[in-house]
């Protein structure tokens, strides 16, 4: 059960992966970095990643039934988003955890030499492992 340095290098075993990260979508605050940064700061990125994945989580558009973003116990109403830009992916799976679940994982992936379906399900699967505390 790997912790957040173990994951964030698993994650950037994709091919194709630029950089990725696990932050905390209500602070805005990143936990860990590896690799480049979107916008050239990984503290930068990670706000402006976090406020994305709040709006998407607190808007109520996107959740099922509504439910509570960070409701103990129970997987994120929200699996993961993907942003496309002419040539990259941005991919965040959000995190179940047994406390109140409000970490995701973001991975950025050239969109030339990457594959968006295998980056999903190495997150999720790196999502599941992963140990917080």
């Amino acid at each position: 059960m790997p912790g957040i340095d173990e994951s964030l290098l698993d994650v950037m075993r994709v091919t194709g992966a630029r950089g990725a990260s696990v932050i905390d979508w209500i602070s805005g605050l990143s936990l860990g970095a590896v690799g480049e940064a979107s916008s050239g700061d990984h503290e930068v990125t990670a706000t402006e990643t976090a406020e994305f994945a709040r709006s998407a989580l607190e808007g109520g558009a996107f959740t099922r039934n509504g439910g509570d973003p960070a409701a103990p116990g129970g997987p994120p109403p929200v699996e993961d988003l993907v942003v496309t830009t002419p040539d990259s992916y941005h991919v965040l799976r959000f995190i179940a955890t047994p406390f109140d679940s409000s970490v995701f994982l973001h991975l950025w992936l050239d969109r030339a030499a990457g594959n968006l379906a295998l980056a999903r399900i190495r997150l999720a699967e790196t999502a599941d492992r992963l140990v917080l505390g």
